[in-house]
């Protein structure tokens, strides 16, 4: 994989816009503020007893700057260069932030009773940040944030449970910007603590050659398998999609080189891009290092990091090893062979001349568990790589560091632009009381049943999640349904790993799965086509929700044997699915056969033990028939 240049836009097919190019001095100028931005999070993860509200406010203000800089109001500009429209949007971003930075105690005082400067500042930092997540995030979340405060001033309209007696523009403003609910509160603290340290880390890694290594890695471990590119897009993708967290940049780093190799061995276009984006997608949930939804649910639940991550492990396998299955059965079928490339080097060579990622991996585990923050957990990966790659090349490369500087700068944007409407959502939910009024309706259409509310969090978070990536689409969905879900006996580990799973599946859903969609264009596929292609193929996000439920042991909550015998049962109940949905298994499928699949599936996915061997005694059966007996017109062409 070819590094990024610093120019190229690395967020845009995520936010829907494309980001200005700039060249000579204002270039250096740009690159100069991102990596200030980069050392600003560096300096707080060492020093956290900094003041609260000056780091919060320093970061939105910087943040909210930079990305009216890069990103412009239009689609297409017509120019290259900073509008006087922006400028006076940045200038108002420093005025905002300054104001909300100085002399806070005392505003705090007055809370309740704002000054008319107060309240102007206010309602300029709700306009910036509404438009900054606009033009990175597009209008998902942003319409959101803005239905939320016509809601808070016009709630009084509304009849019925979800009506109230309507809020003041001082009031929400106090909330959003006065105080510390909204834009200085968990959302500011969320990007600054958990989140910025290890996108810093992913381009550390990105710019130090990581993406080409885990690429060339999977081809290595692939090169003699059928349909090997797709296995090698599933190995590269779980492994990048760890350290990125973005399915969409995800898909765009690997899917360049996976994509056009699938096709070349004799997948179909909108299939190579659908297996891309399944596989990418994946990646933003696995662990050791996950994405930003990790970070986010260990804040939602105090729930230590280390232990989401471990709890992790298992489900992601299985969706792998699924993927896996629906990959191996396409490739039989359609009589897809091994790649053809004799230049792919074995997997012993690439791993003597990248071994030291995998050390600075390690290293971010090793500090993790011996309790210290994500932050600094990230950091002391980055010290690993530095030293490492320093002596390996003999040389401390000032370059690579300053590039690495500038891209954790760039990337932190994507997820910083949305301090503003995650505040936003997240001040006036409580002010309104919207949220329980949700978990009421949430909970009166479950009526009690946990596979009904599993299954709304399923087609909530799809709905909510359109357009978003995973950590919004998370956070909307544990705002809406979170507590409704403990009101009915939910445990907090289950509920939010629910709400997690399905939230990252929006990257891939129809109609607006953005990480097929960048497979899609890769491809040049259908999108829709692609999507619903993608949809199949990650079949393990939609069943493993319910599982966690009814077999808790997938989340480690049981015995040392029961958790061995469910990831076994369950593994198998997953690929006599994708058996059943690809007619195939070692060959094309008979109807008896595909009937005792799906029955041997739904009993491996039922609890208890005797489901258990009455589902792997069919799935043994239909093995026998398919290894044994071919019946007349069903002989194998692979």
């Amino acid at each position: 994989m070819n590094e990024t240049p610093l120019h190229e836009p690395l967020i845009a097919e995520e936010g829907k816009e494309k980001e200005r190019v700039f060249t000579g001095t204002p270039e250096r100028i740009v690159n100069i503020c991102l990596a200030s931005i980069s050392a600003l999070i560096i300096y707080w993860t060492v020093y956290v007893s900094a003041d609260v509200m000056w780091k919060h406010g320093l970061y939105i203000m910087t943040v909210f700057c930079m990305t009216l800089v890069i990103y412009p109001f239009e689609k297409k500009p017509k120019v290259n260069h900073v509008s006087l429209v922006d400028w006076l949007l940045i200038i108002g971003s420093i005025a905002g932030s300054a104001y909300a930075i100085w002399e806070y105690l005392d505003r705090f005082m007055r809370l309740g009773m704002l000054t008319e400067m107060d309240i102007f500042f206010g309602c300029l930092m709700l306009f910036l940040g509404l438009e900054v997540g606009r033009r990175v995030i597009g209008w998902s979340l942003t319409l959101v944030s803005i239905v939320l405060i016509l809601y808070s001033l016009y709630g009084f309209v509304i009849p019925g449970h979800f009506g109230h007696g309507g809020f003041d523009l001082e009031a929400v403003v106090t909330q959003v910007y006065a105080g510390m609910e909204g834009y200085y509160g968990l959302s500011a603290k969320m990007m600054i603590q958990y989140v910025a340290p290890f996108i810093l880390m992913g381009a550390f890694l990105e710019k130090s050659g990581a993406g080409d290594f885990f690429i060339r890695l999977a081809f290595a471990l692939t090169r003699n398998t059928v349909g090997g590119p797709a296995k090698a897009a599933v190995i590269g993708s779980a492994l990048l999609g760890s350290i990125s967290g973005s399915a969409v940049a995800n898909v765009s780093s690997t899917g360049v080189l996976t994509i056009p190799m699938m096709k070349k061995v004799g997948y179909r276009p909108h299939v190579a891009g659908a297996i891309e984006a399944a596989a990418s997608t994946g990646g933003q949930i696995m662990p050791p290092i996950m994405g930003a939804v990790a970070f986010l649910m260990a804040e939602f639940t105090q729930i230590p990091y280390l232990t989401i991550v471990t709890v992790a492990t298992g489900p992601i396998i299985l969706y792998y090893i699924t993927l896996m299955a629906f990959i191996h059965f396409e490739a039989k079928k359609h009589n897809i062979g091994q790649m053809k490339d004799h230049h792919i080097p074995s997997a012993r060579t690439v791993c003597s001349e990248g071994w030291h990622f995998f050390v600075a991996i390690m290293v971010i585990i090793v500090i993790m568990a011996f309790g210290y923050s994500p932050g600094m957990s990230a950091l002391g990966g980055i010290i690993t790589l530095i030293v490492i790659h320093s002596i390996k090349s003999r040389k401390v490369d000032f370059k690579m560091l300053y590039e690495a500087m500038v891209l954790g700068g760039r990337y932190s944007l994507g997820i910083g632009s949305l301090v503003g409407c995650i505040g936003i959502i997240l001040s006036l939910v409580g002010l309104t009381g919207v949220g329980l009024k949700l978990s009421w309706l949430f909970t009166t259409l479950a009526n009690g049943s946990p596979l009904v509310a599993i299954l709304l969090v399923g087609l909530i978070s799809m709905i909510l999640g359109m357009g978003l990536a995973s950590g919004p689409a998370y956070i909307v969905t544990a705002i809406a349904v979170g507590p409704a879900l403990a009101d009915m006996g939910f445990p907090l580990m289950t509920a939010h790993f629910i709400m997690m799973w399905f939230s990252i599946d929006s990257e891939i859903t129809p109609p607006v799965g953005l990480a097929s969609i960048v497979g899609a264009g890769i491809a040049n596929a259908d999108p829709m086509k692609t999507m619903f292609t993608a949809f199949k193929y990650a079949k393990a996000l939609y069943i493993l929700p319910i599982l966690f439920y009814y077999r808790p042991a997938l989340l480690l909550q049981s015995s040392l044997f029961d958790i061995a015998l469910t990831f076994v049962t369950v593994m198998f109940g997953l690929i006599a699915f994708a058996a059943v949905w690809e007619n195939y298994l070692m060959r094309r499928t008979t109807l008896l056969e595909r009937i005792l699949l799906l029955g041997g599936a739904l009993l491996l996915f039922i609890p208890g033990h005797i489901w258990d061997f009455a589902g792997i005694g069919l799935f043994i059966i239909v093995y026998c028939l398919q290894r044994y007996y071919c019946p007349a017109g069903f002989r194998q062409t692979a």
